[in-house]
């Protein structure tokens, strides 16, 4: 029987299989989203076992454990590496039709050679032999991103991050590792008292201390200029939606003053303090001639319980309600008028909101550059097959398809590089078929341009890296 993972997985049809092997296949990766810690690239930190690896801070597979019934002490408590990844093991045949099963033998194949399907049967000899390769020095963080040829990693760093480690790769590490611009904390202000503390933090790195709305932009516009100062090229903003609300600026110093002093809120005053945050964000971005990202549409923390136990990000999110499309609108609309609106990749991850966010990109592209402000790649839940498929033929219908950025991996593990790989075959598929369909004409020049911008060279162009 041939190997699960054979040279064309996802390829259905001889136009997709020459497109992704002649044009796709071997371009350096671009992930100019990502979770990753510069810390541990720094470090070059060498993993112990498979279950480190692959288990520590993967939120993906810890959903998956714990729909399947394992214990939480398999997936982020302390039962031992072997343990856990027998757990995990156990799991992975019942993740079959979800992208895990793909992306687990992905990984496997790519980084150990590895082609035996994961089961409990399995899993004594696969964990064996991927623990003794992890050993070599082929398997340090900096190795693993070489070896899946990667030319640029955009972390994702806070406002007050001193950014240490992105100036030590900078300066010893041939891979660019620069850092993103995530200022999420500004305004999330549901709890005043964290929300007053990560202000004194903000207030400590900037050297200013912060008592009203003015002196809270003007940290965050140091801090800014900080991060320019050190590679960074992007801002990135993961809201639950877009906020509009009109406001001037003496209400807005009202409430900053009001927050800064524990006092409570009016009704509308929430709206108009993240928007004119924003609005002043975007405005820093455009003068720095920035990229802004804008992921919207999780609904995090939704198990509060697990929230208080473990915090964010350990697997208890989901998809929001559609976006309000009229508020988008509204924001983009202002920062338009007022000639601050920078180069932007809108996200969304209610595949509800697809053919909103493509049509919304339209409005506000002005001819200055290609796709000025597009749809970005399929994020979070949306990345998998059938959503990377409905993500590229809506994109193909309302947007310009071959001006596609590309793909991100927006993971937090070392072992998620072949998510570019699986992207890029669904994308040689999904054109090889519209060719075979009669869809798209069989012209080698246009399908090249059209392949290998997707896979790398729209991003390497549009982001300027």
């Amino acid at each position: 029987m041939p190997d699960f993972i054979h040279p064309d997985f996802l390829l259905t049809n001889k136009t997709a299989k020459r497109l992704y092997h002649e044009y796709s296949e071997n371009l350096p990766i671009i992930d100019f989203h990502c979770h990753l810690s510069p810390q541990m690239i720094a470090s070059d930190r060498q993993f112990e076992n498979l279950a480190q690896i692959w288990l520590e801070g993967d939120h993906y597979k810890w959903r998956a454990m714990r729909t399947n019934g394992i214990p939480e002490k398999y997936c982020t408590g302390d039962a031992p590496p072997e343990e856990k990844f027998g757990k995990w093991a156990e799991t992975v045949p019942y993740t079959a039709g979800n992208p895990l099963y793909h992306w687990t033998h992905l990984e496997l194949a790519r980084y150990f050679g590895i082609f035996d399907l994961l089961s409990p049967s399995t899993a004594p000899k696969i964990y064996s032999e991927a623990n003794a390769m992890l050993k070599g020095r082929d398997f340090t963080t900096r190795s693993l991103i070489k070896k899946m040829n990667v030319e640029l990693i955009c972390t994702t760093d806070d406002p007050v991050d001193s950014l240490e480690f992105h100036r030590q790769l900078k300066a010893d590490f041939d891979v660019k590792v620069l850092p993103t611009w995530r200022p999420d904390a500004v305004i999330k202000i549901e709890d005043n008292a964290k929300w007053r503390e990560y202000v004194e933090k903000l207030g400590v790195s900037a050297n200013l201390s912060i008592k009203n709305f003015s002196d809270l932009i003007s940290a965050l516009e140091k801090r800014h200029g900080f991060f320019h100062e050190n590679g960074c090229r992007q801002s990135d903003h993961g809201l639950d939606r877009f906020y509009y609300s009109a406001y001037d600026s003496s209400e807005v110093e009202n409430i900053t003053r009001k927050m800064l002093g524990g006092k409570p809120l009016n009704e509308g005053d929430p709206e108009k303090f993240r928007c004119a945050v924003m609005y002043e964000l975007c405005c820093m971005n455009h003068r720095r001639g920035w990229t802004q990202q804008f992921h919207v549409g999780a609904m995090r923390n939704n198990n509060l319980r697990m929230f208080r136990m473990l915090g964010p990000d350990t697997g208890f999110d989901s998809i929001a309600p559609p976006q309000d499309a009229l508020k988008m609108s509204r924001f983009l609309s202002m920062l338009d008028e007022r000639d601050q609106l920078a180069k932007t990749i809108l996200y969304n991850l209610n595949p509800a909101d697809n053919e909103v966010m493509i049509t919304m990109a339209g409005n506000f592209n002005d001819g200055t550059v290609p796709v000025k402000v597009q749809y970005g790649p399929a994020w979070w839940f949306l990345d998998q097959k059938a959503g990377m498929e409905k993500h590229l033929r809506d994109l193909s219908s309302l947007g310009l398809l071959p001006r596609f950025i590309g793909m991100v991996t927006d993971s937090r593990s070392f072992m998620s590089y072949p998510r570019h790989e699986y992207f890029r075959r669904l994308v040689c598929n999904y054109v090889g078929e519209e060719v075979e369909k009669g869809l798209m004409p069989s012209d080698e020049s246009l399908l090249r341009m059209i392949v290998e911008g997707i896979s790398y060279r729209n991003a390497k162009e549009q982001l300027g890296y």
